[in-house]
């Protein structure tokens, strides 16, 4: 019982662990493989423990535990005394089992190696009776060996000198008959002993008779190489039997070189022939008069970018690239491996290996090469240049892609040549120009839509009102009553819509360099410079700067009139401009970046940049179209006033034309600037805008009404604004009449001065803001030129409550107008020899009336 217990283990474990705890139990061992003693308690209430007490234990449980706890611990006892009984009688039935198969086993194999030691007896016994038998039979034929042995020697000696003396007239038979291979390799197998015995006579005849055979199979050799006629095989093994008769390898590389650069120089002759050579100055010559007359009779119908009619090649480019890739680059292939045959990878034995012929041999291979590929690259990137036209790119990029397939084994041949890299120059070229080309044909039909605009501008049947330079032609279409547009919005509309058009077909056709299928478009080297900076930059970001550009030099025009460029124009490219700004532009670089997927590894143009050069270019066009307005009405404004004699004039009886004119400009002007803008902010007008008046003195009477308006400016002169102020007092105080010539003066000098070619904004109200303050200032300053008498003072007056019926309506603020009208009514009177003003009523009258 006792026993048992000290081999309890806990229950928690499974089965097998605790059978594994048992058999190490019964081995003595713990856990870590030691002696139990060693970690086990010495508790005598530790019923593990080797020094358990039954009686302590038991008094110990009666002590401390209730009668059911006890009884529990019984019930407990026992089921672990039952499990360990189980556990022991299976430990000692697996292992009673594994024994008895052990002992069967061993009895197995003292029987089978019983019987193995029988066979090794017998065999012992016949391997000596094979070497007993084996040495009577040397025994018996010891005498017979030596001379068989002798006899054998003879024999083969006889042989060899047969063939010895039957080598010339062997070699004369393979002469005949041209097997010169056969013929120098039995030479080169009798060569040693014939140099060896070539002191005896019958040898030495021998001898000679062979190097005299073989210095005509040479000569014949040699004559056959020299003539080119055979074909690469032939050549091949004629150069391999000529370094076997021991010719100079350095003099067969040239040779083999020479005949293989005569074939390849008549391929490369032969594809020169199809390059047909430029026009000559007269064709280039009748070619732009051609597209100078077809520019005038309009622009072809085709949305496609428009560029001059070049004559075309005698073959397209894929048939030509084909061409050459399987006649010139097929035939560079096959010489550069039969050459590496021959020379290069062929194993070099004796004397020839210690030559380096490989070495000196791959030198002259690639200088060939490179020689040769020079001039096929020339006559490629001539016939690519002929390639003008940008309508379809499919045939260039898939000979291209062809092209840089072929030389791709000319790289696999040939390692450490720069033939590869050269063709991929050539391919990157090619479709560098091919961008250059498109954007010189997006810019040539931006210019043809402007030119079709300003036509379309020209249209005598298209006015300033609704339809007010309107008109115009679908971009690439002649002008036709049908299908042009008929207001300034719809020809904003069709010329961004061309051009966004055209922009996109360009961008398809170029997008066929990067296909999926073609192989340069995926090598690291093209793609990401290609995208980025061929296509993003080169093409549509020089394309956005072109626009911007070209439409700023609409504003270096000079003349009194803004040149030949039409005011409609300017606004119409400012808004294009603006529009640019807003959307365009980010639309264009976020298409071009998603259809290229373009990798801005290299610096690029931020798309903040160009929307800044683009609206500073609707700022400049917007400012140069205000300027260019106003000067037309100053125009009119300055020749009425200067034609006119103001001291001699009637009494005005009605307004004058040339105010009606401004009248009716400035409104027109208003409708077409409102086609493309939008209203703008206005201030608040009074209720008696219309009907303002003007008295001979109101520049001094009227400064403190416009002094809310117009703010005192800073005066950076402290002494000078001090004497003024004092100035002012004096006139004030003295009671004597005030000389209003010196109130006004001093009013402009605190007045806030207006900047009469400031820079406007985007909207109508601005824009014509502007352009009145141009036209008012241009009259004021005329009006300050001239003298004028009681009716000249009178008709100004007239003039003036005209214009402030109408024009307070087109400005930002009203109080600008009224502060300008009042200037030329007040310089008027200032400069009138009898200052005799109209009365209101009658003015209003005669304006009314007007």
């Amino acid at each position: 019982m006792e026993g048992e217990v000290d081999g309890l283990v806990p229950e928690d474990p499974g089965r097998r662990r605790r059978v594994h705890g048992m058999l190490k139990l019964y081995y003595g061992l713990n856990n870590e493989g030691k002696d139990p003693e060693q970690s086990e308690s010495l508790d005598p209430c530790d019923i593990n423990g080797p020094h358990f007490d039954p009686e302590v234990y038991l008094n110990k449980l009666r002590r401390e535990r209730s009668l059911a706890e006890l009884m529990d611990e019984e019930t407990c006892m026992v089921k672990q005394i039952r499990s360990l009984d189980s556990d022991m009688q299976t430990l000692v039935y697996e292992n009673y089992n594994k024994f008895i198969s052990a002992t069967d086993t061993i009895r197995k194999m003292k029987n089978d190696f019983k019987k193995m030691e029988d066979e090794m007896d017998c065999l012992s016994a016949n391997m000596a009776a094979i070497t007993d038998f084996s040495a009577r039979i040397s025994g018996t034929l010891q005498d017979q060996h030596a001379q068989i042995t002798k006899l054998s020697g003879v024999h083969t000696l006889l042989r060899k000198l047969q063939f010895l003396f039957e080598l010339p007239a062997r070699l004369n038979k393979c002469l005949e008959l041209q097997a010169y291979a056969q013929a120098v390799s039995s030479h080169r197998r009798a060569r040693c002993v014939l140099q060896q015995y070539s002191h005896l006579p019958s040898f030495k005849g021998i001898q000679d008779d062979c190097h005299a055979i073989m210095d005509k199979l040479a000569q014949e050799l040699r004559q056959k190489f020299r003539d080119g006629g055979s074909s690469a095989k032939d050549l091949s093994e004629c150069v391999e039997l000529l370094l076997q008769l021991d010719e100079p390898a350095e003099e067969l590389c040239d040779k083999f070189l020479s005949h293989a650069r005569s074939r390849l120089e008549s391929d490369l002759q032969s594809l020169e022939a199809e390059i047909r050579p430029y026009s000559s100055t007269s064709s280039v010559k009748d070619a732009s008069a051609r597209r100078q007359s077809t520019a005038a009779a309009g622009s072809p119908s085709d949305t496609s970018p428009k560029m001059s009619s070049l004559p075309s090649p005698n073959t397209d480019i894929l048939e030509f690239i084909d061409r050459g890739c399987n006649e010139f680059v097929s035939s560079l292939c096959l010489v550069i491996t039969s050459y590496q045959e021959l020379f290069i990878n062929h194993a070099q034995t004796g004397e020839l290996a210690s030559k380096n012929i490989p070495q000196m041999a791959n030198g002259k291979l690639h200088a060939f090469v490179d020689d040769l590929a020079v001039r096929y690259f020339s006559i490629v990137e001539r016939r690519i240049q002929e390639e003008k036209g940008v309508g379809d790119n499919s045939l260039l990029v898939r000979a291209l892609d062809r092209f840089h397939r072929r030389l791709q084994a000319v790289a696999k041949l040939l390692p450490g040549s720069a033939v590869p890299n050269q063709g991929t120059e050539i391919v990157i070229r090619a479709a560098t120009e091919r961008v250059k080309q498109y954007l010189s044909a997006l810019q040539s039909f931006y210019m043809d839509s402007l030119t079709d605009v300003r036509q379309a501008l020209a249209t005598p049947r298209l006015s300033v009102g609704a339809s007010v330079t309107g008109g115009g032609t679908h971009l690439g279409g002649p002008v036709s009553s049908r299908d042009a547009p008929t207001s300034l919005p719809e020809l904003l509309s069709s010329l961004s819509a061309s051009i966004l058009n055209q922009i996109k077909s360009v961008l398809a056709s170029v997008h066929l360099f990067t296909a999926k299928d073609i192989t340069f478009s995926n090598k690291p080297y093209f793609k990401g410079e290609f995208c980025s900076q061929g296509v993003r930059e080169s093409l549509v970001v020089s394309f956005i700067r072109f626009v911007c550009h070209s439409s700023r030099q609409f504003c270096e025009s000079g003349g009194d009139k803004g040149g030949s460029t039409p005011p409609a124009l300017l606004l119409l490219l400012s808004r294009l401009c603006l529009d640019y700004e807003t959307s365009t532009i980010s639309y264009i670089l976020t298409l071009t970046d998603e259809q290229f997927l373009v990798q801005h590894h290299s610096p690029v143009t931020p798309v903040t940049t160009l929307c800044a050069e683009a609206r500073e270019a609707a700022q400049k066009l917007l400012n140069h179209y205000v300027k260019v307005q106003g000067l037309i009405i100053s125009q009119m404004l300055r020749k009425s006033v200067e034609t006119r004699d103001w001291v001699n004039t009637i009494e005005p009886r009605n307004v004058r034309a040339v105010m009606k004119r401004v009248v009716e400009d400035t409104t027109s002007i208003d409708v077409q600037v409102g086609l493309l803008y939008e209203e703008g902010v206005r201030k608040a007008h009074s209720s008696d805008s219309s009907k303002r008046t003007f008295s001979v003195y109101s520049s001094s009477r009227q400064q403190a009404r416009y002094a809310a308006s117009y703010t005192p400016r800073y005066c950076n002169n402290l002494i000078l604004y001090i004497v003024l102020l004092i100035n002012v007092c004096i006139l004030f105080t003295c009671s004597a009449p005030m000389d209003t010539n010196l109130l006004s003066n001093i009013h402009k000098l605190f007045s806030e001065r207006i900047d009469i070619f400031s820079s406007v904004e985007f909207n109508k109200v601005s824009v014509m803001t502007g352009i009145i303050k141009i036209s008012l200032k241009t009259f004021l300053e005329c009006v300050r030129l001239r003298t004028f008498g009681r009716y000249g003072l009178q008709q100004i007056q007239v003039d003036c409550h005209y214009l402030q019926m109408y024009l307070w309506r087109f400005v930002s603020d009203e109080n600008l107008v009224h502060f300008l009208l009042d200037e030329i009514v007040g310089s008027s009177a200032h400069r009138c020899l009898d200052p005799a003003p109209m009365e209101q009523s009658v003015i209003e009258v005669i304006c009314e009336r007007g």
